[in-house]
């Protein structure tokens, strides 16, 4: 964790400058932030550390178990200069001015000092970059600085936590990272994980210890763990007993294995394919995606996202500088309660673009097409017109995470409050094919009545 580069006594740096530890509860995250802080505060003599946590009480825990250490030992004992334990000034000063102060999670944490430690206690709470971001920026005057991160899985709020994890895995792995609206230094980040294999099971023995390190060693014991498992619901134990993340505890909007079955890097819409046009916004209208449908040589369809931008005014300008060259872009779109709706409906007044809004009936019908097209991608095939897509991050992740509200009767549609990612690639997809799908409804014949040219009928 502490890993170096260099030699001790000569010249080294510290190989991560951003850490991020997870495990489940009661493994001992506690201790080992005590023995971090003592470490640096002793061994290497660093001149400040500063701890935080979800409150001052979490984050004063750490720093008393320090103190009680230093008073404890004779050898460290000595070196205690003072210890303030007024409110809004809790430190611990040690000769030669080395000291450790805690504070509390907000914008202010850590400011006005240049910390060589910052220890950052359930990350999984932090909803906004504010608290991090300010800790953070204190040790970037320090060559050795660093700021460590525990905390066990979070839950689709926990939007610092899961843009360190995504980030570390992109280093990793290759693929590619979310957009949590933060973005670190992959270079300088370490991620140590202790969690259960995605899908396992919960009474899986192996999976429980692979989350638990701690089992066999402290006072965690194996009964306490299945005890919690009869208890807790599932999603909660997945959570807090196995340490998974929230992309694998939320179940996925399409059958198992739908949508990675449609995936085909080398799809694509045939040149004699009329073109159907989809766009959304996502919930904050931060994002604007703009998406393609269209048939492929096989008959089936194929979806990608063409565009996503921050911001709403570019839509506009896109659609203008393209209508002329296809003459006719059929815009299809969500109508009514969509945070898109208004600006879609300005693209309309375009010329060139015709309105496809989809409302009401329309709109749970289209996406029932959709999800009946990925769902044809299933491995038990089962059967009907099947929908490809590229492999695209920004819409592979809400293809996964989007969870769907059920309206009763059957029909369900997707809910942008309870998905823990921006669902608006994927509904931006799911318009262009509900648009490219769309029944035409054939006009009524109208009949001219024999009485309307006062002919006159004779019955017999």
């Amino acid at each position: 964790m502490l890993e170096i580069v260099g030699d001790l006594r000569k010249t080294w740096r510290f190989r991560f400058r951003t850490i991020l530890v997870l495990v489940s509860r009661q493994n001992g995250k506690t201790e080992l932030s005590k023995v971090i802080a003592s470490f640096f505060l002793n061994v290497l003599r660093v001149k400040n550390v500063f701890g935080t946590s979800l409150s001052m009480e979490k984050a004063e825990e750490v720093w008393e178990a320090v103190i009680l250490d230093q008073e404890t030992h004779e050898a460290l004992n000595i070196d205690i200069e003072n210890v303030a334990r007024r409110n809004g000034g809790k430190k611990l000063v040690l000769t030669d001015r080395r000291t450790y102060k805690v504070g509390a999670p907000t914008r202010r944490a850590g400011r006005g000092d240049s910390n060589d430690l910052v220890m950052v206690d359930e990350v999984r709470e932090l909803r906004d970059w504010e608290t991090w971001s300010a800790a953070g920026a204190s040790i970037n005057a320090k060559p050795n600085g660093i700021i460590m991160g525990f905390t066990n899985a979070g839950d689709p709020d926990s939007i610092v936590l899961r843009q360190l994890r995504s980030q570390a895995i992109e280093k990793m792995t290759g693929s590619a990272a979310h957009d949590f609206g933060g973005d670190i230094d992959s270079d300088t980040l370490g991620l140590f994980e202790w969690s259960a294999e995605d899908k396992a099971k919960t009474d899986d023995l192996k999976a429980l210890a692979q989350a638990n390190p701690a089992l066999g060693y402290g006072r965690l014991t194996l009964r306490a763990l299945l005890a919690n498992r009869e208890t807790f619901p599932e999603s909660k134990f997945r959570s807090e007993c196995m340490c998974q993340q929230v992309e694998t505890i939320l179940p996925e909007p399409f059958p198992e294995g739908a949508w990675l079955g449609g995936v085909d890097e080398t799809s694509c819409i045939r040149e004699d394919s009329e073109l159907f046009w989809g766009i959304d916004m996502s919930q904050d209208r931060k994002w604007t995606v703009i998406a393609v449908c269209g048939l492929r040589e096989d008959g089936n369809y194929h979806v990608e996202i063409v565009e996503r931008r921050i911001g709403t005014e570019w839509a506009v300008d896109w659609f203008r500088a393209r209508a002329p060259k296809y003459q006719e872009m059929k815009l299809a779109f969500q109508g009514r309660g969509a945070p898109v709706s208004g600006l879609a409906e300005q693209i309309c007044t375009i010329d060139g673009v015709t309105r496809l809004a989809q409302e009401g009936p329309d709109l749970s019908a289209g996406w029932n097409r959709f999800f009946d097209a990925i769902s044809a991608c299933a491995p038990e095939n089962r059967g009907g017109v099947k929908c490809f897509h590229l492999p695209q991050p920004v819409l592979d992740t809400p293809g996964r995470t989007c969870q769907l509200r059920n309206l009763g009767g059957g029909v369900m549609l997707p809910d942008r409050t309870k998905s823990p990612d921006d669902i608006s690639p994927l509904m931006a997809v799911a318009m262009a094919f509900a648009g490219a799908t769309m029944i035409t409804k054939k006009e009524r014949k109208i009949y001219e009545s024999v009485y309307a040219s006062g002919t006159t009928c004779l019955f017999v």
